[in-house]
């Protein structure tokens, strides 16, 4: 049976608010004699404050949403990416006392839904699209605190943080540039003119235009960021295009499932292909080979996130402009020079 404040009340000789003073911190008009006797009968009995009533007093859920979109049949959870920066979401809210509720969305208009059911003092949008976060406004979002994650939407309510993306896809050409590749594959979703994707892309054809060069334009693949699908596209990459000698894949999952795709195809990476991905996960040291690929600071970018939204829920101000993340270059294995 749980252990109730009256309970704890009751044995202690004292009133309930007496307790809720002394487990809530606040001790300035309790003896010392009577904090440490509440103290150890809650700790012989169990006692654990009701969070439901915390909330009610203090007017605050301490929680957060995080929604992910997901598609019906697929699991939200997906996404090698999105399960590390959910990790560290979570890690950076306990830190502070919140607790997170996790909400796959099959359709954008599921997000009302999602804010307006539940007492959220706010929520994190991860892996919208950009035209999904534009749609959104006051009155769909029902006063929820709202922060986008990896977005480039105009739309103030959702301002939030990434990552230095057009930079990242810059340093993953130039190194392959640099090495000697010419003819380097550019593997990735379909993307309009705005968004990650399309970052990702502007910055990988700057590199290009620096160093005086013209990309080849039949030299893309459209594929989406799955290990089946680079799977897929690795196993007729060289025979779809024979004389390419490297890839930029615009995630690290989808060049994996690249560089397991070649093997298959009988060819080697990097004798016969140089791979290169982009967010430097867990997996990139434990494939062979090793994967080079550019790093963003996952961790960081979700304490900004998280330190972002709290700050906006606890000012009642939206932040003004949105957080950039740097970006490194990983080398590993994955990447030689072309074969002359």
């Amino acid at each position: 049976m749980r252990v109730t404040l009256r309970d704890i009340a009751d044995e202690a000789g004292v009133s309930m608010m007496t307790v809720s003073n002394v487990v809530n911190g606040n001790k300035a008009r309790v003896s010392p004699e009577t904090i440490e006797r509440v103290r150890r009968i809650v700790a012989e009995r169990g006692y654990v404050p009701s969070a439901s009533a915390r909330s009610l007093a203090a007017k605050s859920s301490r929680l957060i949403g995080l929604l992910v979109p997901a598609a019906d049949e697929d699991s939200m959870m997906i996404s090698p990416h999105n399960v590390a920066i959910a990790g560290q979401i979570e890690r950076e809210l306990r830190k502070r006392g919140y607790h997170l509720l996790l909400r796959g969305i099959a359709h954008p208009d599921e997000v009302t839904e999602a804010l307006q059911s539940w007492s959220l003092d706010g929520a994190v949008l991860l892996g919208f699209l950009d035209e999904e976060l534009d749609r959104l406004t006051k009155a769909t979002i029902g006063g929820v605190r709202v922060l986008a994650v990896d977005s480039y939407s105009k739309n103030r309510i959702t301002t939030g943080v990434r990552a230095d993306d057009f930079a990242g896809a810059k340093l993953a050409a130039e190194h392959l540039l640099g090495l000697g590749h010419r003819r380097i594959l550019f593997a990735g979703p379909a993307f309009s003119d705005v968004g990650v994707v399309h970052q990702r892309f502007e910055g990988f054809l700057d590199a290009f235009a620096d160093a005086g060069l013209t990309w080849d334009d039949s030299l893309i693949e459209t594929v989406n960021t799955t290990h089946a699908d680079g799977l897929e596209v690795g196993r007729r990459l060289l025979a779809a295009h024979p004389r390419a000698t490297a890839v930029f894949a615009t995630a690290d999952i989808l060049a994996i499932g690249i560089m397991e795709g070649v093997a298959d195809s009988g060819a080697t990476v990097p004798d016969d292909l140089s791979v290169i991905g982009f967010d430097n996960l867990d997996l990139c040291a434990y494939v062979t080979p090793k994967l080079t690929t550019i790093a963003q600071d996952i961790g960081e970018k979700a304490a900004t996130a998280v330190r972002m939204l709290i700050g906006a829920i606890e000012t009642g101000k939206q932040p003004r402009k949105a957080v950039t993340i740097g970006v490194d270059l990983v080398e590993r294995a994955s990447t030689t020079r072309p074969r002359t």
